[in-house]
């Protein structure tokens, strides 16, 4: 089994030094930490526009069953009556 272990590591900084020189270093090594961080970010946004995609997603199934009452799966709120139903309580 393959693995990278402290020996590989040291002889793979050596050679990035050797390329790119101990001062750009911290350059390189900011530019990694920066690019980790953006696509954690991207990725947490992107797991919230899915659970929002979700959710819509469920609405629409719950309205199409015939569920009229039913507005989401937390039950937030109730949709009105249809316009037959609000007539004749008007009445």
């Amino acid at each position: 089994m393959m693995g990278i272990g402290f020996p590989e590591l040291f002889v793979i900084l050596l050679i990035i030094m050797i390329i790119f020189g101990a001062g750009k270093l911290p350059e390189i090594g900011s530019a990694f930490g920066n690019s980790i961080k953006n696509f954690k970010k991207s990725m947490k946004e992107a797991d919230e526009i899915k659970s929002e995609a979700e959710i819509e997603q469920a609405v629409i199934e719950a309205t199409s069953d015939g569920a009229e009452g039913e507005v989401s799966k937390e039950g937030e709120a109730a949709a009105a009556p249809p316009a037959s139903e609000q007539e004749t309580q008007e009445k």
